[in-house]
């Protein structure tokens, strides 16, 4: 569910916020770029392959929300809990990006929200 906000004063431009919850919404749209939140796997039991693979399926669902795709990304940011899962992430990353049309990308060791998650994935992208 998409909720609209009216633009602040004099930006011109509106803001569209994508399935907004209590703390943050899914993604905000504001003129042609989209702020996708961090996403997190949905299942935690698959390693980090299995939840690579879960967080671009939500990192897809989020983008298609708001009127985009995997080709528009321009940025995204990687935060692994562990930096010696970098090559099994980087196989699923290179089969699931857009070849024709890669985003910037940082990749960053860190802890994460819950012990379970071993990757989140926050992107920007064009509309």
């Amino acid at each position: 569910m998409a909720a609209r906000s009216k633009s602040a004063k004099g930006s011109g431009a509106a803001i569209q916020r994508i399935k907004p919850g209590v703390r943050f919404s899914t993604a905000v749209v504001h003129g042609d770029l989209v702020h996708v939140a961090g996403q997190v796997a949905s299942d935690t039991k698959g390693g980090i392959t299995g939840q690579t693979k879960s967080v671009l399926k939500a990192l897809d669902a989020a983008l298609k929300a708001a009127g985009t795709s995997k080709s528009k990304l321009l940025s995204c940011t990687v935060y692994l809990s562990d930096m010696r899962q970098f090559a099994a992430y980087n196989a699923v990353w290179d089969a699931w990006v857009d070849k024709a049309n890669m985003p910037t990308r940082a990749t960053v060791e860190t802890r994460l929200a819950m012990p379970d998650y071993l990757i989140e994935i926050v992107a920007v992208a064009a509309r």
